[in-house]
């Protein structure tokens, strides 16, 4: 007998409470699917030559990695398939898919197939990153680029996918923040960590520190109060977003990344891909995330590439940095 809720299970008792039709459940359980692939392929990576760049630079002007192009390909591949979107705008792909076969959909996905795929090659966990959306253009055709030009707020659904010690999904519709991990004997999604909320403790700051020098004296003072001022202050920085983000949000904490050079206004995050499906998450685990200036699930992108900075964490600690932010700013 099975002790924990199938990922299937959960999502249909929870779309029958929401009154809702059962098409949500297929769409989770479409990207838990090709999850499972991917780790699949993540667990062979170093015996089926899948290790390593891949010798080109991806849409945001990134190297690509070998299991980048692969977890692309399966997403948009299996994706494609299922008639559920009317097009996918990848982190890997210059323009969106625009899907004949969805044409009749009423929802389009934005992903990251693997975040954090530089850490591949030293067995460091990475992820994948999706972002769902109404589409806005009209059905009966496939979808359009401004379908994915919404703000982070009318996200119907968000998540994320970590590969490491074991593999976990996690999403949100909006109502709770629920985690289901692989059981990799049977191949299922089991709830593991229902309605997950952030712990009022924040101890630990995710920053890159090597970037300090480059930040605006706001940020640089901040984070050296942060640090100083509280005497459980620990530095947990893995370099891969996902894992930071979840380890922070399931013991508390602040991941820190103002400008990589304010005067040039140089940021990595994306917007579209990265830093809307997880503010929708940290929202809906009871924390908060901002540019600085800006709250980044009312920010409405500017194009599918958009880069911006992100600190996010517990609310109280974050909002108090963008009150400062937006003091020194005004």
């Amino acid at each position: 007998m099975l002790e924990h809720p199938t990922l299937s299970q959960f999502v249909l008792d929870q779309e029958a409470k929401a009154g809702g039709s059962g098409q949500f459940t297929d769409i989770l359980l479409d990207i838990g699917v090709v999850g499972k692939a991917i780790s699949y392929e993540m667990n062979r990576a170093g015996i089926s030559d899948i290790l390593g760049e891949a010798g080109v630079e991806n849409a945001s002007g990134d190297v690509v990695q070998k299991l980048d192009v692969r977890s692309n390909e399966m997403f948009i591949k299996y994706l494609s398939k299922t008639e559920h979107f009317c097009a996918l705008a990848s982190e890997e792909e210059e323009g969106i898919v625009a899907l004949e076969s969805g044409k009749n959909s009423d929802y389009v996905i934005a992903f990251d197939p693997l975040d954090g795929s530089s850490n591949i090659d030293y067995n460091v966990s990475v992820g994948t990153i999706f972002s769902i959306h109404k589409r806005l253009s009209k059905p009966g055709r496939p979808g359009t680029i401004k379908d994915f030009l919404q703000p982070g707020k009318d996200q119907v659904a968000a998540g994320y996918i970590i590969y490491g010690s074991s593999t976990m999904l996690v999403y949100s519709t909006g109502q709770g923040v629920h985690g289901f991990t692989l059981d990799q004997g049977i191949g299922e999604w089991m709830l593991s960590h229902p309605n997950i909320t952030i712990p009022k403790a924040c101890d630990i700051y995710s920053a890159n520190e090597a970037y300090t020098r480059t930040w605006d004296e706001v940020s640089q003072r901040f984070l050296e109060e942060f640090k100083h001022g509280n005497d459980k202050a620990t530095s947990r920085h893995i370099g891969s977003l996902v894992a930071d983000l979840h380890r922070n949000m399931l013991k508390g904490g602040l991941y820190f990344r103002p400008y990589d050079d304010h005067k040039k206004k140089s940021a990595k995050l994306r917007l579209n891909y990265e830093l809307k499906p997880l503010a929708y998450i940290i929202n809906q685990a009871g924390g908060y995330a901002t540019t600085g200036l800006d709250n980044i699930l009312e920010i409405i992108p500017e194009d599918l590439h958009q880069k911006l900075p992100m600190i996010a964490g517990n609310a109280y600690i974050v909002q108090e940095y963008e009150t400062i932010f937006k003091a020194s700013n005004s």
